[in-house]
C-alpha cells in the first residue's frame, strides 16, 4: 500500500476520537512530500535538529509536533514554528519554552509527559510531580505556554493487557485532573491525551487517546 493509503486506513480506524500524527524521524523529505501531496499535514519529530531541517525544506502550512525527549538548550531553534511539544517533563523545560515562545510572540501548546511504563529508560513525570507543576505559582506566571494535556509511552512489551492498563491509568489521571481543573491557572486547558504508536495505537484509542503517533505503519520500518 502507498503512504497515502496507509494514512487513510489509519485515519479511518481512529476517527472520530483521535487525530493522527505521522512520525517522520529518519524519513526522507520525499516521503513527507508524498504524504503532504495526499493532503496530510501533521508531522512528529523526535529530534529538534531534524525537525528544523525538514521545516526549512517543506511547505509552511505543516503542523510540527516535537514528540521526543527535549533538552532546554534546543528549544530556541524551533520556538518560532512548533505547534505542540508532547514531551515536557520538568518545570525548568517549561520555563525555557515559555521564554523562547515569548521571544517569538507565540503561545506554544505543551503536553506533560507522564511516566507510565515499566521500563526505567522512559522519561516522564510522576502523577505527584505533574500535579505539583500544574498547581505551581511558576506555571501561573507563564504567559506563552498552554498545558493542553498529557502524553505517555507504554512499556515496550508484547503483553497487550499491560499496555492497556498503562493507557487506562493515564486516562484516569487525566480525568482526575479535569475534575479539579478549577484549581489550575487559566493556561491549563486539558483536552489532549497523546498515547499510542504503530504497535498499540488501536488499544490507545480504545482507552481514550486523542493523538496517536504513528511512523512505521505509515512509512514502513526502513
Amino acid at each position: 500500500m502507498s503512504i497515502a493509503e496507509n494514512i487513510q486506513q489509519i485515519e479511518a480506524e481512529i476517527a472520530p476520537n483521535a487525530r493522527l500524527i505521522a512520525v517522520t524521524k529518519t524519513k526522507p523529505i520525499e516521503m513527507l512530500l508524498e504524504a503532504y501531496q495526499a493532503g496530510f499535514k501533521r508531522y512528529g519529530e523526535n529530534k529538534v535538529q531534524e525537525m528544523v531541517g525538514k521545516y526549512e525544506q517543506l511547505p509552511k502550512d505543516i503542523e510540527w509536533h516535537l514528540i521526543g525527549h527535549l533538552q532546554s538548550n534546543k528549544v530556541k531553534y524551533m520556538a518560532s514554528f512548533v505547534v505542540m511539544i508532547h514531551s515536557v517533563d520538568s518545570l525548568k523545560l517549561l520555563q525555557e519554552i515559555n521564554k523562547q515562545a515569548a521571544k517569538n510572540n507565540r503561545v506554544i501548546d505543551c503536553l506533560l509527559q507522564l511516566f507510565i511504563a515499566q521500563e526505567e529508560t522512559k522519561f516522564g513525570l510522576s502523577e505527584e510531580e505533574a500535579l505539583e507543576l500544574l498547581l505551581s505559582d511558576e506555571l501561573k506566571a507563564m504567559q506563552n505556554v498552554r498545558i493542553a494535556g498529557l502524553m505517555g509511552m507504554a512499556s515496550n512489551t508484547e503483553d497487550e493487557n499491560q499496555v492497556r492498563l498503562e493507557f487506562k491509568k493515564l486516562k484516569q489521571f487525566f480525568e482526575r485532573l479535569n475534575n479539579q481543573s478549577q484549581l489550575f491557572p487559566s493556561n491549563v486547558v486539558l483536552k489532549e491525551i497523546s498515547m499510542g504508536m504503530s504497535g498499540d495505537y488501536a488499544i490507545a484509542v480504545e482507552e481514550g487517546s486523542t493523538l496517536v503517533r504513528v511512523g512505521s505503519a505509515i512509512f514502513g520500518s526502513r
